[in-house]
Formats: structure tokens, sequence, C-alpha cells
């Protein structure tokens, strides 16, 4: 029985040895596996971009990009592998043999003991972490380390230092990255060297005698004395940044900064340099007494001449006189703020905007006025899908683009936009992977609109049209693979005896069948061989990509397709604009993407909020991208990207050839952006002056445009953007509302001889007033010889010329206007009055402001915008008209010749209907009740009855009566003193 006992316990253990062993074996084959999967992932990503950059012929930026990271990230990171596990193995070594006091717990000496057993497991462990963690850091700055590397000289010396701005732009940034290492590497260092010391003794802080031992000393004030010597850098660095720092008034040094915070950072830089000596001295004469002396003098330096002083300077010697003390340096500001964004050549035309235009005057600025604008390219797109979308899967933004086009003779302002194809508007039971990825793989062509002109009812006169296209753009390859809404990826390309399958369009030329297309173009990766089919099934996680029939020998994978994004792959140190374009040139549609080049180190200049100056009431909204939150304070239009809608390719042209960050990127990337005399003369004609730029640029102009320190102090002449009257309309006067987009226009300011497409705004104070103070106009034409000279048109402050929100206060509020619109308001009617773009351009000597006026239909599928009126202000007079020239003959009171084409389509004889007989019975009426006023000798009642009788006219005009029906008008008076004044409307 004993033996029993004895031998029953045997059968237990031997059953837990065995299931306790698998967990010791499967432990590690877990882990493995983890490892693997994170390392085929991380190859998957990095053999995937290798794979995308080959096809658009980029490699080296690839490669470049690539090396840099792994070169950043084996330096920085052995550095700091090595550093702490140095230290973590000296303080090992010196280990005291007797603790220099009991452990804080009976279970802390198994931690070291455990340590000291798997040491070298430890070690490798620490020294693994180290490296992922600093090279990790370390690899994301690329960008600094590669524009430090090959930095180009600007050749302008800052306004303080008398230093080459190159240094503030490209060495400080990367001495700042350094520094920021080197901080981490001795803290690390530092921090580990505790832990060692404090595990095996050598370290007690509850010791009541020497709480150190010797080695642990030596270590420690090694270590402190680097970190002091690293702060004593660091004042030094200081310096430099005080040229790019914020001040209370603007970026730059201040008089504070120049006569207190400047030479504070030099005297603290060398108490540091001697705190440091009195730690390293600590390691022969191992007291604490004179590196915790030379710490307290530090910190105590730090807020007595780091803090109290500049605030006791600032508040009783700059605050009594601040203008006088800080004039030279707000000088400073505005001439490298000037440099820094363009704005250095920007002219003040003094321009007196008279509010009553003669017919010579009118005469003189004829030529501009087929330039305007009437279809708003932010209100058609619902009436381009509507009426050219062809199928509910093919699409159009909702913010169209503004480009010219030379049709015969004529160089056009035309609204255009791509066809492309959209497979979440694909009715779900069409919805599948093979729809998905394989057959709905392209929009198709290109449509666009006269931008000045109108058909009969209202809708867009196309210039291109239809599927297949058909128009006066020329011929064209016209299927479109690469978008702003691409899907996310497709499958393409095929065995040339293979049976299409991309749906290239829905029925043939003479309605018949759908044809398909296979796509035959150079772009897209290869993925005919097992292992890329593997890799992108990977990357999508879409295991079609590997068990789908669709996929063979010959198919290639199309991703990353909207043309901003390969932009920002393929040239990451540009930041694009966010409204990329597409253009027909040279038979291609392509995407123009304007590159800028941006810092934040120019000294002095003005920084500011990228996605703030940028942000407007078209921002964010459909296709038209936001820009990143970053600081800028120096930016060029350096570089013109040109991504092909049919292959994917991407172009870079140097722009601003002048640009040292141009420069600096063209040399860190060779052979990457070609000269700007490759620009073919087609490409050049629909190059233009790109929209962020000028946003940046009109919000600094607001303050900037002033050149006297004082006036600039004062805020005496601050301007501002005005909110987007047409949203402000709608939002009950939100104050939130966004700014007013810029528009581009074919117009002519006073200096020049003949109308040029431009990009404009506007402005008004900054106080809460709303008239117009200002009117701003670049040359967009990147053919003509001015292009990107700024001119701006600055009003005498003795003349009150309406501004946007107050004009369209007017349209609304006036009465024969409103009575225009009445019929489209009722709702009866079903529909309602959109107000689109509110344009603003000089002429007559004044401003005039043009705003279309359209007719949506409230309810119901298949509702779009048609173009119903045209108003029209200039100084206190407001029109409307059913054209341009009706509208403008109106406000002028005479004949205004505009040439502009009459809508398509217009009927000779308008027809007659129950609203033109009411009319035309009310203004009878009027007529009578007028003449009756004036026999009695009642002018303002003959006034009151004449303003009825012509709002009754212009609404029988409008709903279709012949102008020649109205009754006769009444005969002119000469008013009196007293009489009232003529309707503004008149």
């Amino acid at each position: 029985m004993s033996d029993g006992v004895y031998d029953m316990p045997e059968e237990p253990r031997r059953s837990r040895r065995t299931p306790g062993q698998r967990p010791r074996a499967l432990l590690p084959t877990i882990a493995t596996l983890v490892v693997l999967l994170i390392l085929f992932s991380v190859f998957t990503d990095v053999w995937t971009q290798r794979l995308w950059y080959r096809s658009v012929d980029l490699g080296s930026v690839f490669s470049t990009v690539l090396g840099t990271r792994v070169l950043l990230f084996v330096v920085v990171g052995l550095l700091m592998a090595a550093a702490v596990v140095a230290n973590v193995i000296i303080a090992y070594r010196t280990r005291p043999r007797v603790a220099l006091a009991p452990s804080p717990s009976p279970g802390f000496e198994r931690y070291g003991d455990l340590l000291q057993q798997r040491g070298k497991i430890a070690i490798g462990a620490l020294a693994a972490l180290m490296l992922v963690f600093g090279g990790s850091a370390a690899s994301g700055e690329w960008k600094v380390f590669l524009a430090w590397r090959n930095r180009t000289p600007f050749g302008i010396p800052d306004k303080h230092f008398n230093m080459d701005i190159a240094f503030f732009v490209f060495d400080y940034p990367w001495l700042r990255v350094l520094l920021g290492f080197g901080y981490s590497i001795v803290l690390l260092s530092l921090v580990a060297a505790i832990i060692t010391h404090y595990l095996y003794g050598g370290f007690r802080p509850s010791a009541k005698g020497q709480k150190a031992s010797g080695a642990a000393q030596v270590q420690f004030s090694v270590l402190l004395g680097l970190l002091v010597l690293l702060k004593a850098f660091s004042y030094w660095l200081d310096r430099y940044g005080l040229a790019t720092s914020d001040s209370r008034l603007f970026t730059g040094i201040s008089y504070t900064g120049d006569n207190a915070v400047l030479p504070s950072k030099e005297i603290l830089a060398v108490i540091a340099v001697i705190c440091a000596g009195l730690f390293f001295a600590n390691v022969v004469r191992k007291t604490w007494l004179l590196p915790g002396v030379g710490t307290v003098v530090l910190v105590l330096s730090a807020i007595l001449l780091g803090a109290l002083w500049p605030a006791a300077l600032q508040q009783l010697r700059v605050r009594p006189s601040e203008p006088v003390k800080e004039a030279a340096y707000i000088t400073k500001n505005i001439e490298a703020t000037r440099q820094a964004y363009g704005l250095e050549k920007t002219k003040i035309i003094n321009y007196e905007a008279k509010t009553q235009a003669s017919p010579d005057q009118l005469v003189a600025d004829a030529g501009v006025l087929p330039g305007i604008r009437l279809i708003d390219p932010s209100v058609v797109g619902p009436t381009f899908e509507q009426l050219q979308q062809v199928r509910g899967f093919y699409s159009f933004p909702t913010d169209l683009d503004v480009d010219r086009y030379k049709i015969g003779n004529e160089t056009r302002d035309t609204v255009i936009a791509v066809r492309e194809v959209e497979i979440d508007r694909l009715p779900a039971g069409q919805r599948n992977w093979n729809n998905d990825h394989t057959v709905y793989t392209h929009g198709y062509g290109v449509v666009a609109a006269n931008g000045n002109q109108r058909a009969s009812d209202g809708t867009p006169v196309w210039s291109e049209k239809d599927l297949p296209p058909v128009g006066d753009l020329g011929d064209y390859e016209p299927r479109i693979y690469f978008g702003e809404q691409s899907p996310d990826y497709s499958i393409v390309g095929g065995p040339k005896d293979g049976a299409p399958v991309e749906l290239d369009t829905p029925e043939g030329q003479d309605g018949g069948p759908p044809t398909l297309n296979t796509y035959a173009g150079k772009g897209g990766v290869p993925i005919g061989s097992f292992g890329n089919r593997l890799l992108y099934a990977t990357k999508f996680r879409d295991a079609n990509l590997l068990l789908s029939s669709r996929v063979n020998n010959d198919s290639k994978i199309l991703y990353d397709r909207n043309p901003r994004e390969r932009v920002e792959k393929a040239a990451p140190w540009l930041t694009p604009d966010g409204d990329p374009y597409p253009a027909i040139v040279d038979g291609q549609v392509v995407w123009i993407v304007d590159g800028y080049t941006t810092s934040a180190n120019f000294p002095y200049s003005q920084k500011v909020a990228l996605d703030d100056s940028t942000r407007d009431t078209t921002t964010g909204r459909g296709t038209v991208a936001q820009q990143p939150s970053e600081e800028i304070n120096y930016i060029r239009n350096s570089v013109k990207a040109i991504v092909n809608a049919f292959d994917g390719s991407v172009e870079l042209y140097a722009w601003d050839e002048s640009d040292p960050l141009l420069k600096t990127w063209m040399k860190a990337f060779p052979d990457t952006v070609k000269p700007r005399s490759e620009i073919s003369p087609a490409l050049m004609s629909h190059l233009r002056y790109p929209e962020d730029m000028f946003k940046v640029q009109r919000d600094l102009l607001a303050k900037y445009h002033v050149t006297d320190s004082t006036t600039w102090y004062q805020n005496s002449d601050l301007w501002r953007v005005p909110s987007d009257p047409t949203v402000a309309a709608g939002s009950g006067g939100d104050s939130q509302t966004p700014d007013q987009p810029p528009f581009y226009l074919s117009l002519r300011m006073p200096d020049q001889k003949e109308p040029t497409f431009s990009l404009t705004s506007v402005y008004v104070p900054n106080a809460q007033r709303e008239n117009l103070t200002g009117y701003l106009a670049v040359d967009a034409e990147a053919s003509s010889p001015d292009y990107g000279q700024i001119r701006i048109l600055k009003l005498p402050g003795n003349v009150q010329i309406p501004g946007p929100g107050q004009v369209s206060n007017k349209f609304q509020t006036d009465e024969s206007i409103r009575q225009a619109l009445l019929p489209i308001n009722q709702p009866s009617s079903g529909a309602r009055a959109q107000f689109g773009n509110l344009l603003t351009l000089p002429l007559g000597g004044g401003l005039l402001y043009v705003q279309p006026v359209y007719s949506v239909r409230t309810s119901g599928p298949g509702s779009y915008p048609v173009l119903r009126y045209v108003l029209v202000g200039f100084g206190d007079r407001v029109a409307y008209g059913t054209t341009l020239k009706e509208a403008l003959e109106k406000v002028f009171n005479t004949n205004v010749e505009t040439g502009e084409k009459p809508p398509v389509g217009t009927p000779t004889t308008p027809p007659a209907n129950q609203t033109v007989k009411q009319a035309l019975a009310e203004a009878q009426t009027a007529y009578a009740a007028a003449q009756a006023a004036l026999t009695k000798g009642n002018l303002a009642e003959y006034q009151a009855q004449v303003t009825k009788m012509k709002a009754a006219i212009d609404r029988a005009v409008s709903a279709g009566a012949a102008p020649t029906t109205p009754p006769a008008t009444p005969p002119s008076v000469t008013p009196t003193p007293t009489s009232p004044p003529s309707s503004p409307t008149g």
C-alpha cells in the first residue's frame, strides 16, 4: 500500500510535465511567427513602394529616401544603443562588492540576480530597443538631413547676425536635430546607469552616509556634465533661434530680444560651460558641493537673466515708448516678410474709384467685358453632372476649374471638368469584386463650357461634351485612369488576343452595345507574377488578387491615383497646391499641380499657419484639399508638376529656378526635375498663378501692404479679406463664415493696355465695416512677361465704395431684383434662387460687381442649377438682366457693347404668357398713377409710381415680353432740391 502511495504520484508528475513543455515550445514558435509577420509586412510596404516608384521612372527618389532613412536609422540607432549599453556595462562592472545600504524590499535583489544570469539576453534586448527607438526617431528627420547636406546659399545676409540665410534655413534645423539626439542619448544613458547602480547597490539614496559609490559618482558626474554642456550649446543656438521666434508683435528679434534675451543667452551659455566643467572636475574631487553650487547658480541665472531681466526691460523701458523702440525691428520684419513671400515687387496704385462712369470710359473698357465669367464653377457642378454624366457611375467634382482655351482666333475663359468613374455610385446589384476592380476602371472624356455664355434655357454652352467627346478642344486620349475620384486600385491590361473587360463607354458610337477596352498604357505595376500578387494581396488585404482569374500574366495594378497624392510621393519635399486642375495638352488629358517649397526658418519673416491662410469657402469641399497645419515664413511656387491622366506619369518642371530650396532639392534628387526651358508652348498656355500661394500672399498683404513702421504698429491701415457673401447670405451673417475665395478673371488693371487672365481678391477694413479698401490682382497668365506681378488698387478713404457684403445685401433687398426673383422663390414654384460667385473688377474708372443668379429645383431627382439672371452693381446703383449686356445697360443707363454672344437658342419672339400680361397691366396702372401725381405736383408719389412701373416692366421682360411692349415712359422732369433722388436701379 505504501508502494502504491509512492507510485501513484508518478503519473500526475509525468502528465503535468508533458503539457508544461508545450507552452515552453509554443512561445518561441509564436514569437517567431509574430516577428516573421512583422518583417513580411515591413518588406511588403517597402517593396511595393519600390515597384510604384519604378512604374513612374522615379526609382532614384525611392532609393535616395530609403538610403537616407536607413543611414540615419543605423548611425543614430547604433550610437544610442552603444552609449546606453556601454553605460550599463560600466555600471555593472564597477558595482561594489557590498551594497551601500540594504535593498528596499526582500525580493528586490532577485532582479539583479536574474539580470546577472540572463545578462547577454538583457543587454541584447536593451540594445535592440535603443536601436529601434533612436533609429526610428532619426529616420523621420531625413528631409532635414538631406536639406542640410545639399544646402545652397541664398546669397542674402540676415538682418542681425549678418550670416547667409542658408544657415537659418538649412544648418540651424539640423543642429537642433543633433542637439535633440544628444540630449536623448545622454539622458537615457544616465537613467540606465542610475538603474544599474541602484540594482547592484552602488547607488542608495536611503543610505545614511555615502549614497553613491566612487565609480557611480564618476559615471554620474561625466553624464551630468555632458547634459549641462549640451545645455550650453542649446543656449548658444537659441541666439539664432530668436531670428525666427514669435514675439508679441511680430516674428524676429525685438528690442527686448536684442538688448536682454540675446545677451542673457550668451551669459547663460558661458555659465553652463563652467558648470559642466565643475561636474567633470567632480571625477577627481569626488564632492558634489561645487557641481551643486554651479547648478544652483545656473538655475538662478536662468531665472534672473532669462526671465526677469527681459520682462523688466519690456515693462519699464519698451512699453512706454514701444513704437519708437520697436521701429527698427518692425522695419526688418516688413522687409524680410515681403522678401520671403515674394511681395517686394507689389505695386500699390492709388485708385479714385468713381461711382459714375462716362460713356467714353465704358467704350475704353469694352475689351474687358467679354472676359467677365458668368458661369460659376462652384455652382454648376450638378449641371455638368445631370447634363453630361451619361451614366450614374460617372461623376464630376463639386467645384470645377477655370482654364483658358484658344478656340478659333479667340482665347476664352473656360469652365472645365473631367468625367471620372465613381464605383460607389453603382447600384448594389452591380457591386462585386470583378466590377469594382476590373470593369469600372476609368473615366472618359472632358466636359467644358464657355465661361461667359449661356443657352436660352440657362444651361452652359458646351465647348466639349458628350460620349465619345465632341467639341472645340481637339482630339485627345479620353480615357481617365488617374484622377481625383479614381477607385483605390484597379486591375488593368491583359494579353493582346484576350477579350477586353474594362468598360470604355456605356454604348458605342451609334448607340450599339457598350465598348470595352484593354489598358495599353505604360502606367501601373506589373502584377502577373505570383510574388507580386502575394505582395499586393497583403498590401490591400484582398485575397482575390491571388484567386481571381481576371489577374493574368499581363495584368497591371493601378493605385495611388489621385494626382495630388502622386506628386506628393514623386517629390516628397514639395507641398502641392490643394486644387489640381485638368487640361488638354498635346492630345493628352493632364493634371496640373503647383508645387511649393516652404520653410519656417527665414529670419525676421512673419510666420503664418498654412492651413489658416489658405482656408476659404472652397477648402475641404469636394476635391479641394486643405493644406497641412504647419507654420511657414517662406514660400515659392518652385515647381509645376504634370500628371498624365492616362498613364499616370509624373513630370516635374522647375518654375522658380532662382529658389535656393529648389536648387537644394535638385541636388538631393538629381535628374528628377526638368528645366523650365523644356515646358512646351501648349503646356505653357495652361499654366497659371497658383491659388494657395495667392491666398497666403493676400493674407499677408492685408497688413504688409504698409511699409512704414509707425503705420504698421498702429494698425491704422489694417485690412482683411471679407467673408464670402454667398455663404453669409444663407448663414444668417455668421461671423465665422470663411473668407471669400479668389477668382480667376480676365481683366485690365489701370496700368495695363490689354486685358490679362488674372487671379483677384478684395479687401475691406479690419474694423466692423464692409466698404471696400483695396483690390488685389496678380497676372496669372504664365506666358505673360508680367506673370506674377501683384497689383493693389488702394481706394481713397473719403469715398465709400461698397464691399462684397454690402453689394450682396443691395442685390437681395433691391425691390426690382426681388420682384424678378419672386417667381423663382415662390413656394409653389418648387424652386429657389441660388446666388453665384460675386465677381469684382475695375471698369469705367470704378469697380464693377457681377453676380450670376441660378434657379434650382428644391425637390425631386435630377435637380440642377440653370442661369437665369445677371446682377450688376456699380457705385450705388444695382440692376439685373437676363444677359450681362442688359444688366450693364440698366446700371449705366447707356448702350454697352460687351461682345457678348446672345444666349444659344434664344427665340426671336418671346412667347406671351399670363405673367407678362399681368406685369404689363401693373405697369400701365403705375404709369397712370404717376401721371396723376405729376399733375398734382406730388414728386415723391410720382417717383414711387415710376419705380413700380419699372419693376413691372422688368418682370415682363424677364418673363419673355418683347422690349417694345412696355407703356410709354412718363415725361422727364427736372427735380427740385426737395425732389427725391432717382432710383438706384434705374
